[in-house]
């Protein structure tokens, strides 16, 4: 594995390059399902999960990009055998040095193993949004290590606040991680994502630090991770959002905003310090503008200059402020999201008045998330999954 993973580092190196070749070879022999303009992030996505780079959360990422790709692209197994020579050949090529040639008999059976498990996403995906790029309008520091990052895509994205979509820099090609957009559907189409850099991270302090107005961001199809608001009916709810899980609670709010069904929001927005809190100017504004029914509390867990009330941890504060028949939605870290699946249930709130996000994190997260994306097709008739900011629950960095 080491050694497959040092011939893609080296191929990846040139990856526009490299991708143009994996075209060519595949447009030679007359096979011509993918779109030119797409091949950088087909070639580089089935590169890293042949070698199996990236975390479980990254990883189901660049799944649901493949997925959606061979759905829409009309992929069959007979393309396998074309698909992986083509990779063999381009990361022959310009592997250089690091090319041995055992490394073509392994990565044309880790080429045909990702194709298959692409395919089997691909039944579980159906039809819906597809991959696009986007341009990065703005970066804006919102706090130490957090950046909000405004993109417009080419195509207009087709969302639900707080549905998540993967999230790759061409930086890194290949390496793909969940963001959920922090806004409701725009007129003028632009998202914006919330993105923490994480310590031990590769991705999100590239996202961080580097990224910069102007580059491209490739963007993957939006899925539902179990924030949907349609699941509360016309309940009143409470978000309890921990760090960057504001995004797509943020986004649940604007939603509610614009609807015509009137229901009460409290917003519980947890933050380790006074000095972590991040778009606060935008959560005051919010608040002005819909105080007839929105309310936006602070939850502190280590910060003793704050009052009393707002001192606590996150789900210790949510709790106080819940309401029998809310409807209690949780985005926050993994850490977060395993002590709410605890907690929560204990405390006496109703399994189906629970929302927890998506962690990827666990197996049985699979089972939930695979079911949300078959019953998001049969509801909704236009084929797009259940009409994705940084999400420290995603498990990715």
């Amino acid at each position: 594995m080491a050694d497959l993973g040092s011939s893609l580092t080296v191929a990846l190196a040139a990856h526009e390059r490299a991708a143009d070749h994996f075209w060519s070879f595949m447009a030679d022999r007359s096979v011509r399902f993918l779109p030119q303009g797409c091949a950088p992030m087909f070639f580089s996505t089935v590169c890293r999960m042949v070698v199996g780079q990236g975390d479980r959360a990254g990883r189901r990422a660049g799944l649901a990009v493949l997925g959606r790709m061979y759905r829409r692209f009309g992929l069959y197994p007979y393309h396998g055998t074309v698909v992986a020579a083509a990779v063999v050949d381009t990361v022959r090529r310009f592997a250089g040095a690091s090319w041995e040639p055992e490394l073509a008999g392994c990565w044309e059976r880790g080429c045909r193993r990702v194709l298959r498990v692409a395919e089997r996403a691909a039944t579980v995906m159906g039809d819906g949004p597809h991959v696009t790029v986007g341009e990065v309008v703005a970066c804006d520091a919102a706090a130490d290590g957090v950046a909000v990052l405004t993109v417009r895509p080419m195509r207009r994205l087709r969302f639900l606040p707080g549905q998540a979509m993967p999230v790759c820099t061409p930086r890194l090609p290949g390496l793909w991680r969940w963001y959920s957009p922090a806004n409701a559907p725009r007129r003028d189409g632009t998202v914006e994502f919330h993105v923490r850099a994480v310590g031990e991270g590769v991705v999100s302090p590239v996202l961080v630090e580097r990224v910069a107005p102007g580059e491209e961001l490739w963007l993957g199809p939006a899925v539902d991770v179990g924030l949907s608001l349609e699941a509360a009916g016309e309940a009143d709810v409470l978000l309890a959002a921990g760090g960057t899980g504001l995004a797509p609670l943020r986004a649940l709010v604007e939603q509610v905003a614009a609807s015509p069904v009137k229901r009460r929001v409290t917003l519980v927005v947890g933050a380790r310090t006074l000095l972590d809190l991040y778009d606060a100017v935008a959560l005051d504004e919010l608040a002005q503008a819909h105080r007839d029914w929105l309310t936006v509390e602070l939850a502190f867990s280590d910060d003793g200059d704050v009052e009393p009330a707002a001192q606590g941890d996150l789900l210790t504060v949510a709790l106080y402020h819940y309401r029998r028949g809310q409807a209690f939605y949780v985005c926050g870290s993994p850490k977060l999201m395993e002590a709410a699946r605890v907690r929560l249930p204990a405390a006496g709130i109703p399994a189906d008045s629970l929302h927890l996000a998506t962690t990827f994190r666990r197996a049985m997260d699979s089972v939930p998330w695979v079911s949300r994306q078959r019953s998001s097709r049969v509801a909704s008739p236009s084929g797009v999954d259940m009409t994705a900011g940084g999400i420290d629950r995603r498990g990715s960095a």
